[in-house]
């Protein structure tokens, strides 16, 4: 089978088109047949070797992560035979492969139906969106603000944010298309955060003060962003798409403001079974129409770097897919 590795950090050139044997499931895993990728912007970090991406050191070759949605070809020992042929997504830290071994316990079965785009976004994607505005305290009628809301979170964000009854939600992105396409999944205002005086648009449409931001930017627009919070207002961090991981002075916060973090996996290992849970309402969104993730282009393996190039960039609306 094929798969992309890189071997030494550097740009999209380092990632490696290479053949190797078809892996066998152990115990509790799956073998998937990988239908579609669904790409990861943080794999550009880690490619490059960013600071804040040593995080997630680990030695070469590295893989690509991704949220991978394929059919089950074979199980384990002491793994569920009826899992064999069943559609479904998970994510995985070796996603670019014509095949990949999954945990069958994060499994998420995939409705008959779904687009290939939303399926992929079930298993980290949608979630991480759905964490976020959970670790925000979201409440019915307040006013969430949503950075980088064309992207594969943030669209996801701005329309979960609305499922859970926001009464204003304001998008950030940095040219006009993107603007609207955020408002065309929910969005009820658009601010470019390339201008200067972005965080004043913000007060004058919002006088009162933002509840909710949920930032992956960090850095300059994670500090500016404390200035827009309403008394009690919360910020949510979940990454560091500028490159600066950003600090927070103390007396930022003397102000009735609160800043918290949110990881997906650290969520996932506090609470298992309130994962699981939410996978499934997510999957009920998704089925119900009130989910869904805009596919910006697909892209065959063989072009994993065309696919990172687009990331870096900041070129997609939504998400991008590859397909074996």
């Amino acid at each position: 089978m094929r798969r992309i590795h890189y071997h030494s950090y550097g740009g999209p050139e380092v990632l490696t088109l290479e053949d190797v044997p078809v892996p066998a499931p152990e115990p509790g895993q799956v073998l998937i047949r990988v239908e579609a990728i669904g790409a990861n912007f943080v794999d550009t970090q880690l490619r490059r070797g960013m600071a804040q991406a040593e995080l997630y050191s680990r030695p070469f070759p590295r893989p690509l992560t991704g949220d991978v949605v394929g059919t089950v070809e074979a199980v384990g020992p002491d793994t569920d035979p009826g899992l064999i042929g069943q559609r479904v997504a998970t994510s995985s830290e070796d996603a670019f492969c014509d095949l990949i071994l999954a945990d069958a316990r994060w499994l998420v079965p995939v409705p008959d139906g779904l687009d290939a785009g939303t399926a992929s976004a079930l298993p980290m994607v949608a979630p991480v969106a759905l964490g976020v505005l959970r670790a925000g305290r979201l409440a019915p009628g307040e006013t969430v603000l949503v950075h980088s809301a064309a992207g594969a979170i943030g669209h996801l964000a701005v329309q979960l944010a609305k499922v859970l009854g926001a009464g204003t939600v304001i998008a950030t992105a940095s040219t006009a298309a993107k603007l609207d396409f955020a408002r065309a999944h929910g969005a009820d205002l658009g601010v470019d955060y390339t201008d200067e005086d972005w965080p004043e648009q913000i007060r004058t449409a919002v006088p009162g003060g933002v509840d909710v931001v949920l930032d992956a930017a960090g850095g300059e627009i994670m500090r500016r962003s404390l200035d827009v919070l309403a008394p009690y207002g919360r910020l949510v961090t979940y990454g560091a798409a500028s490159g600066e991981l950003g600090s927070v002075p103390v007396t930022e916060l003397f102000a009735l403001r609160s800043v918290t973090g949110y990881s997906f996996l650290a969520a996932r290992a506090a609470d298992a079974e309130q994962t699981l849970k939410d996978l499934a309402e997510l999957t009920e969104y998704a089925t119900q129409g009130l989910l869904r993730t805009a596919v910006h282009t697909r892209l065959p393996l063989t072009e994993t770097s065309k696919v990172h190039q687009l990331l870096e960039e900041r070129a997609q609306s939504g998400r991008i897919l590859v397909v074996p």
